[in-house]
């Protein structure tokens, strides 16, 4: 895969693995269970704050910081993008619809199709409960492609392409195709069989806005997808 020149990875903060970093990002692997930045009762355990730790070097008052450029739900893991400048963050998100983002997850039920796309309207509630609707002029085109790699004991492994970037969009999409992905407590089944949501961001390929290269970012599958379905064939 090309990167920039002057990187730096496979560097650990805690549970939290850097694949690369340079003078213009940092792009980690998230383990399930830590959110992206805080929330109203959580605030300082989060992604935001340990890079933002990290690149001040533990110096309280240095002017370092990150900036999000998207974010990643807490219950799943894999790749996400900080910036650290505005600039760079405002180029990226400038350009996210041309981001290349795959997904893995596992779902409930054998999927009857090897691949599709599913294509609704997503809007959000008052209770920030996002659904489908076909009132076009009360939500927003998403477009969520995906492929079936694998089945296995009344569970599938599919493989994701976000063809938009809506909160909650897979989640949604699986469960309006009767799949709800395993873990999902909010918009799944109702069961306890899993601690984590079973949805891991896999790569992530886009032009890099400042040198020009072409990137392209993968993250190591986590354990658990294994211990579910079985290891995929190569």
């Amino acid at each position: 895969m090309s990167k920039p020149h002057n990187h730096r990875s496979n560097r650990r903060l805690g549970d939290v693995n850097v694949l690369h970093e340079d003078d213009h990002l940092i792009i980690v692997n998230k383990p399930a269970g830590l959110l992206t930045v805080g929330t109203e009762s959580e605030k300082s355990h989060t992604l935001y704050a340990l890079l933002t730790d990290y690149v001040r070097r533990g110096n309280s008052k240095s002017k370092n910081r990150v900036f999000i450029v998207h974010r990643l739900d807490r219950d799943a893991s894999g790749i996400v993008i900080f910036a650290k400048t505005e600039s760079v963050k405002h180029q990226l998100q400038d350009h996210w619809d041309e981001v290349k983002k795959k997904y893995f997850v596992v779902v409930h039920g054998k999927c009857t199709t090897h691949h599709a796309i599913i294509e609704s309207y997503l809007t959000e509630n008052k209770a920030h409960r996002v659904y489908s609707t076909d009132d076009y002029s009360k939500g927003k085109l998403s477009r969520t492609a995906y492929k079936v790699i694998k089945t296995s004991g009344g569970l599938s492994l599919l493989e994701i392409e976000l063809l938009t970037g809506r909160k909650h969009q897979i989640r949604v999409h699986m469960a309006d195709m009767g799949h709800p992905v395993v873990g999902d407590k909010y918009y799944g089944v109702k069961e306890h069989s899993h601690k984590h949501l079973v949805l891991h961001a896999l790569s992530i390929e886009f032009i890099h806005p400042v040198s020009g290269v072409q990137c392209k970012f993968e993250a190591p599958v986590p354990v658990y997808f294994d211990q579910l379905i079985g290891k995929k064939k190569e």
